[in-house]
């Protein structure tokens, strides 16, 4: 086996196409335990070590990609396989396995293969090999843990072939899913590390669907009519959801991600203070196959504010032109994005020489900055019946038995106390009522 195991490390050290992984800390670790076994210097302690420093950094490393108490190399490397940036991941997400190079499909192929061999590789058959040319201290090197070769949460290799026979079906998965973080994930927050913009997987999305609404069928209606024009490659215009608070403006459009990321979409959630970073971004999804909503909540700006000028770009476009692959949804509680000062207004017919001779124009582009959204859709609070109407229909969502006279002077009792009318009031009153029915039930 020694020399099975000199021909493998150099295998791994031959890879072109997946190349970064002899940079990766838990593949590392794997050669240098390999290169342990089958060196001239039988050190058991220095087995041990490299033993112990591969098996604790391939726990941790699982542990970090959600995948909690597994110890399964096979997944390790398949997570890897999917979800890393390669420039064969790349060029799939743009073309079809057809359309591939014949060369870069082969090589694809025994790439898969040489990974395929590292996760065959067994824990017990690295100890035997240990033992059977140096047997001193065999307790301590027998007891060491042992990890799980084959995938445990991942099956997308066949069990028991090559993985090169799945190199066609990886590429599928490339196109349809695209590469690296965004094959991984679906939702997105833009965030500074430092003095860089980094984009952030949401590991925990918020699971709402546009089934759980109650209420505002129409406005709905026109914001999933726009996205999946958008969705489809056809014209679709950037949206400004304007409305009272918990009118469910920013509910609706994470649902959007829940219902349609399977066709394509993803979501990317930009603080109104990173605007600046809006070119950025465009750099890093532009000519990616997946269609991207930057989502942009609780939109207002101060006078004077520098993200105003940033989002005047987002909207308009700039020298660098916004790709076909982007849209702009957000939301707000002001009908005019920019705050706007009596003092302007009276300087329209000021005999003050400091003040702005075309003041006008000033606050006339102030109004306009909501008009370059495409289209505003309008969430008003809603009267006592559609209230009480979604306070019913959310009862009857979670399954409540409840006297129906009971439930509306409750309601009715819970808005005047707390949050007034809207979805939002009406959803922590049901949370409430809920509770309190189970709290009735133990006594």
């Amino acid at each position: 086996m020694e020399n099975d195991v000199k021909k493998l490390v150099a295998r791994i050290e031959s890879l072109v196409l997946f190349r970064d992984l002899l940079k990766d800390e838990v593949v590392g670790r794997f050669i240098r335990l390999l290169e342990t076994v089958c060196g001239e210097n039988r050190d058991c302690r220095e087995f041990v070590r490299s033993y112990s420093d591969f098996f604790h950094s391939l726990v941790a490393q699982n542990m970090a990609q959600g995948l909690s108490g597994n110890c399964s190399f096979g997944d390790y490397l398949t997570h890897a396989v999917l979800y890393r940036e390669t420039p064969v991941s790349l060029m799939a997400g743009q073309n079809h396995a057809a359309q591939m190079p014949g060369w870069l499909t082969g090589m694809l192929a025994g790439e898969l293969n040489v990974l395929g061999e590292m996760a065959a590789t067994t824990s017990r058959g690295i100890k035997t090999e240990w033992l059977r040319n140096c047997n001193r201290e065999a307790d301590i090197v027998s007891e060491l843990p042992e990890w799980s070769a084959e995938p445990i949460n991942y099956r997308f290799f066949e069990a028991g072939k090559p993985w090169g026979d799945s190199s066609d079906r990886l590429l599928d998965f490339y196109n349809q899913c695209g590469s690296g973080i965004f094959a991984r994930y679906n939702g997105f927050v833009w965030e500074r590390s430092g003095e860089q913009g980094v984009l952030r997987g949401v590991d925990d999305p918020d699971p709402v669907r546009l089934s759980d609404f109650i209420g505002y069928e129409l406005q709905r209606k026109e914001i999933v009519e726009n996205t999946l024009r958008f969705i489809r490659g056809y014209p679709a215009n950037n949206l400004l959801l304007y409305g009272d608070r918990g009118t469910g403006k920013s509910s609706t459009v994470k649902a959007l991600l829940n219902e349609y990321h399977s066709l394509g979409l993803r979501l990317i959630e930009v603080p109104k203070d990173l605007l600046s970073d809006f070119n950025h971004i465009l750099r890093m999804i532009r000519n990616r196959p997946q269609k991207f909503i930057i989502f942009i909540d609780d939109l207002s700006f101060s006078d004077g504010e520098s993200s105003y000028t940033a989002m005047k770009a987002v909207l308009e476009g700039s020298l660098e032109n916004r790709p076909a692959n982007v849209l702009v949804y957000a939301t707000t509680n002001r009908r005019h994005l920019v705050k706007e000062r009596f003092s302007e207004r009276a300087g329209l017919m000021s005999d003050d020489p400091n003040d702005e001779i075309h003041a006008a124009d000033t606050i006339e582009e102030k109004l306009s900055l909501a008009d370059r959204f495409g289209m505003t859709i309008t969430f008003t609070a809603p009267d006592q019946e559609s209230y009480l109407r979604i306070v019913e229909g959310l009862a009857q969502q979670r399954g409540l038995t409840v006297d129906r006279d009971f439930l509306r002077k409750k309601a009715i009792q819970w808005e005047m106390m707390y949050n007034g009318r809207s979805p939002r009031t009406a959803t922590q009153f049901i949370n409430w009522l809920e509770g309190y029915l189970k709290t009735q039930e133990e006594t």
